[in-house]
């Protein structure tokens, strides 16, 4: 005598729980991936907005506007570039005599540029955090669609 088998499961039930939650993971991943990322991004707009810098206005773009988001940092960034090549006559700060009266200035425009720069890449990746949140939660949400049996 054989054992006795135990009836298959309906045909489209087969690890459904397992799919469920892994989908209800990622729709909750990608909530507070979404969150976190839009969260990044207003703490650097304001952080960069309480600094009350404003775009040089003979910058290539954006002259006069408020350095709070991530092209108007740009913009002032590439602005101290020219500023700081001008004063040093096309010399890098490396370049610049130790004993060069532009050489601190040239110093201070390399730092500003440098931490301009930071927050353009915090900017780049709050919001592909943000993105990869919204990515996330469709997924969960496609696999959360496809793991319910289909109705004849």
């Amino acid at each position: 005598m054989s054992a006795p088998q135990t009836p298959a499961a309906p045909a489209g039930t087969k690890g459904n729980n397992t799919v469920k939650i892994v989908a209800i993971i990622l729709m909750a991943l990608g909530a507070i991936f979404f969150v976190v990322g839009i969260g990044t991004y207003a703490m650097v707009s304001n952080t960069l907005a309480d600094e009350q810098i404003t775009v040089s206005d003979d910058a290539d773009f954006l002259g006069g506007d408020d350095v709070d988001g991530p092209f108007s940092a740009y913009a002032q960034a590439d602005i101290i570039a020219k500023h700081a090549e001008e004063i040093a006559d096309g010399k890098t700060y490396a370049e610049l005599a130790q004993d060069d009266e532009r050489r601190p200035t040239v110093m201070n425009a390399s730092f500003l540029r440098a931490s301009l720069f930071t927050s353009v890449v915090a900017f780049g990746v709050a919001a592909l955090v943000a993105g990869l949140g919204v990515l996330f939660a469709l997924v969960g949400w496609a696999m959360l669609s496809l793991s319910k049996p289909a109705t004849e």
